[in-house]
């Protein structure tokens, strides 16, 4: 009989400990639970409820010193003056491309303007040389008498370039009919014309 109230005291025993044993676990995690809510609603309160914790969770401004200040100042003003000076030396080569092209536009009508003059000058030289050729050739229809006093009218020089041209007979006979002086004036313009013409 004792033998089985022991066994079974100890039975009832072992049953208690299990249920105490369970019974602070099921404490402990409705502790816990508990715990967390209430931390849980605490912070949630203190967001709606405390402006100064709202603006504490908020990023903070770092407000920069007077030196950067003024640093950024000054590379925002030195940025402001190189789009300027790009703007002006755009500008510049904008004016420099149209001085070009007016520069390029004047050298060609001058070049037409050149040519044109040289066609004038070298159809007034043709006419200015037919009109010589012909005079050569009154003069030497005239007579040498005739001639001869005409040539004494001209300049030495003149009257040594139209007798250059003429035939050697007829310019004899007029240069015949000169004065001396005269003769020997026009002979040495013709003699002195080819003196410095290199000979070989």
């Amino acid at each position: 009989m004792t033998v089985k109230k022991t066994q079974k005291a100890t039975k009832r025993a072992a049953r208690r400990s299990g249920r105490g044993a369970l019974f602070f676990i099921a404490i402990l995690l409705a502790g816990s639970g508990l715990l967390r809510i209430g931390l849980g609603a605490g912070h949630a309160f203190a967001k709606t409820g405390d402006p100064e914790a709202e603006i504490s969770d908020m990023p903070q401004i770092c407000e920069p010193d007077g030196g950067a200040l003024a640093m950024l100042e000054g590379l925002r003003a030195r940025e402001e003056r190189l789009v300027r000076r790009e703007e002006q030396i755009a500008d510049r080569q904008q004016a420099l491309v149209l001085a070009k092209a007016e520069i390029d536009e004047k050298l060609a009508a001058l070049v037409t303007a050149e040519e044109r003059l040289a066609s004038t000058l070298t159809l007034a030289d043709e006419a200015a040389d037919k009109d010589v050729v012909r005079l050569v050739a009154v003069y030497e229809k005239m007579k040498p008498k005739d001639a001869a006093k005409l040539f004494g009218e001209m300049a030495p020089d003149f009257a040594a370039g139209f007798l250059a041209r003429m035939k050697p007979e007829a310019a004899a006979s007029v240069m015949a009919g000169l004065d001396p002086q005269k003769a020997y004036t026009i002979s040495v313009l013709l003699a002195g014309r080819n003196a410095s013409a290199p000979r070989e």
